[in-house]
């Protein structure tokens, strides 16, 4: 019996390798950076969310240092037993004040993973039966999995597509609606309408729930992310910043409405029955939030929007298509599962590491390069980048 369990596993494995959907890690021997060395190879990386150049900054290693001999290396419980320390505190008070310009009344809520403050905000929101929440066809998998864990009707609304949703709502008699959404399609690299979105959210009463996991730290003038870029103020906002891609640590947060993050604290499973994040790691993050809000994460912004232009401006390619984006994730689609797959190979046998992205992360016969930019990169970079990608979509023709 046991055997017939192991033999259904073995077919499942033997199903994904026939379709050219087996993963595979690479580990990492030396810290993220745009040059690594990967299973003991040096790689040109174009594959991290470390957007900023921050998950080795010297300041941001040194107030993580600085971090573990204030607080040790553990929280030792849930925020809400004993685990919840100063450091939590303070980089929770600091976000609060740097999304303050976009948010009513704001507070905000520190998470060990945005996977995790993604199920918060939607099962806390929405936990009663009588909720709808509205989702966005390309929303990312925790926002997928949160609108399925809480108690709330779920309605998908297509890619993009405000008139629909509009219809949608509008046709709702759910007493709690609730629109969520990415910002950065991370796929993709395309923004979320999130003006027109706020506009139906605040006509038909409605939460607007933002994951900016791709936008917090790149977006905007001061790196708050998607609310500044689009000047977004409104008490109808729940704000979902990433603390693991352009802050370069580890974690994330909800900020809304002061009433909201005291209901996530006593509603959202996600947040009560965990251990706390270490200490050290938001201590850290406060080193990072400063970066981001000053002269040199604007320098770094403003350096990452350069790269952007140059692989816009290098890239020659005639049979991949490249969907418009003028975030730092910049996808190549290619089509075919097995040619995406020769591709990412080609790319790493010349030292560049692109991944490969499959279904059922992007839908089938969309399967791609998922190239992304660091501010850490250089012009040379990105050029031998392009370069590479060129020829190699020529060779291959």
């Amino acid at each position: 019996m046991t055997m017939n369990l192991i033999d259904n596993v073995r077919a499942q494995l033997d199903e994904l390798e026939s379709r050219s959907l087996t993963r595979r890690r690479r580990t990492a021997d030396t810290p993220c950076a745009p040059r690594q060395v990967v299973d003991g190879r040096e790689l040109l990386a174009f594959c991290s969310n470390d957007y900023l150049g921050l998950a080795a900054h010297p300041r941001v290693v040194a107030a993580l240092r600085e971090g573990a001999a204030l607080y040790g290396a553990g929280s030792g419980a849930s925020h809400l037993v004993s685990g919840h320390g100063r450091a939590h505190a303070q980089l929770e008070e600091r976000l609060a004040a740097f999304e303050a310009p976009h948010l009513e009344s704001a507070r905000a809520l520190y998470f060990c993973t945005g996977y995790m403050a993604n199920l918060a905000a939607l099962t806390g929101l929405g936990a009663t039966s009588d909720a709808m929440i509205f989702s966005e066809a390309l929303n990312h998998a925790s926002l997928i999995d949160g609108a399925r864990l809480a108690r709330a009707g779920v309605t998908v609304y297509p890619h993009g597509d405000v008139a629909a949703l509009d219809a949608a709502l509008a046709a709702s008699a759910a007493p709690v609606k609730i629109v969520a959404t990415d910002s950065v399609f991370s796929m993709d690299g395309d923004l979320a309408p999130l003006p027109a979105l706020l506009d139906l959210c605040e006509r038909h009463g409605a939460w607007l729930v933002v994951d900016d996991a791709h936008g917090f730290g790149v977006l905007g003038e001061r790196g708050r992310g998607a609310l500044e870029h689009f000047d977004l103020r409104s008490p109808h906002l729940v704000y979902i910043g990433t603390l693991g891609k352009a802050a370069g640590v580890g974690g994330a947060f909800i900020a809304a409405h002061e009433d909201v993050i005291e209901l996530m604290i006593q509603r959202a499973r996600p947040y009560i029955y965990t251990t706390a994040a270490a200490p050290a790691l938001a201590h850290a993050l406060l080193a990072s939030v400063d970066i981001i809000d000053s002269d040199e994460g604007r320098a770094r912004r403003a350096h990452l929007r350069a790269l952007i232009a140059q692989l816009d401006d290098g890239l020659r390619l005639e049979r991949w298509q490249r969907p418009a984006s003028t975030t730092a994730i910049q996808p190549i689609v290619i089509g075919a599962n097995d040619e995406a797959m020769a591709a990412a190979s080609r790319l790493h046998e010349q030292g560049l590491w692109v991944p490969a992205i499959r279904p059922p992360t992007v839908p089938a016969g969309t399967a791609r390069l998922r190239v992304t930019l660091s501010a850490a990169h250089t012009e040379q970079d990105v050029a031998q980048l392009t370069a590479a990608l060129n020829q190699l979509e020529r060779t291959r023709a």
